[in-house]
């Protein structure tokens, strides 16, 4: 088993795909170089773009040679879950954690995740996102309850280190061990660059997780922050209804796979006293005349309905054997393995 929290080594994973995002790759970086309890490593893993890849070469050139970052290639099919295995793959710490590469973590970040680890039967500990705006401030509109539509921390959530059925991708560590139990993150579940922005692929991991593992612990420790940035496209309206019908969708597959008591077990506390709760918050501010409190109630009535309606498409898909995921052996990237 692992050895102390100050002696724990942690390879961070970021995933990255466009050049557009260039500043925020970099910042994210430096915010892993910063940290109080210093990553053994960070692994930047580009998801089948070439350009962007020779460029991470050529910028990193002289921590590579130090190894405190590598550039490697997704070893797999293109998307965020195949990255991740890339990553995981390549990675030689007792403990891999992920952060987005459009996000940038809090100095003690790690310090915070190690601490978990001080207990041998934890195998996951996730943290708080925070969102940064690109206006500046969050739409009077766009109700916390669903933070997690812009890959962020929820209202609903239990505050403090709490034990949790899963942790959120962007913010996330497991002990190796974890991948040795349970296999890597399911390709054809979670985000391909641009496209459609399905998601729950820690979702599913974390219940085959704790399914091959029925001793395993999970936390969430909200003092593990990292900042993610909301761009202006998603503050929009048209964003909120995509990706919650895109939500819908990638629940029907987590349930069908691993059950709809175990796949839908958080959401049904979230939608029978979470959401009423914030329907009821926004009516009581629209009474009140405070701006946004209509229509944060009606973005969760829009939410759920949203969601349930791609729940029910993607149930029937997957009935019929159209939409499938796979979860595939964690195969070494180009770039070396752990040792």
């Amino acid at each position: 088993m692992s050895g102390s929290r100050a002696s724990l080594t942690v390879s961070v994973v970021i995933c990255v795909y466009t050049e557009d995002r260039w500043e925020d790759i970099l910042a994210a970086v430096d915010s892993v170089r910063a940290q109080s309890h210093p990553a053994r490593e960070t692994l930047l893993v580009v998801d089948h773009n070439e350009a962007l890849r020779d460029r991470l070469i050529k910028e990193y050139a002289e921590y590579t040679e130090r190894r405190e970052v590598r550039v490697l290639a997704n070893a797999g099919p293109r998307g965020l879950s195949a990255g991740r295995n890339t990553g995981i793959a390549a990675s030689r710490g007792e403990v891999i954690a992920f952060l987005d590469d459009d996000a940038v973590a809090e100095r003690d970040w790690l310090r915070h995740f190690a601490e978990g680890y001080a207990d041998p039967a934890v195998v996951a500990v996730g943290g708080r996102t925070v969102p940064v705006w690109a206006s500046g401030r969050r739409p009077a509109w766009f109700p916390e309850e669903f933070d997690w539509v812009v890959g962020c921390t929820y209202r609903g959530l239990p505050p403090g280190r709490v034990r949790v059925r899963n942790v959120l991708g962007g913010n996330a560590s497991f002990r190796r061990e974890a991948f040795d139990a349970a296999g890597g993150f399911a390709t054809g579940i979670g985000r391909d660059g641009d496209k459609r922005p399905l998601g729950c692929e820690e979702t599913e991991l974390c219940i085959r997780l704790s399914r091959a593992r029925p001793d395993a612990v999970l936390l969430i420790d909200d003092r593990a922050v990292i900042h993610h940035r909301v761009p202006a496209a998603r503050e929009h309206f048209g964003y909120f209804r995509t990706r919650a019908y895109a939500e819908g969708l990638s629940k029907a597959l987590v349930a069908r796979s691993v059950g709809a008591d175990k796949g839908l077990e958080s959401e049904r506390r979230y939608a029978t006293r979470v959401l009423p709760a914030g329907v009821a918050r926004g009516l009581r501010d629209a009474m009140l005349a405070r701006p946004g409190g209509a229509g944060r109630a009606g973005a969760i009535v829009a939410g759920v309905l949203t969601a349930a309606g791609g729940y029910v498409v993607g149930s029937l898909r997957a009935r019929r054997g159209g939409a499938t995921f796979s979860v595939a052996p964690l195969a070494p990237a180009e770039g070396g393995a752990h040792g």
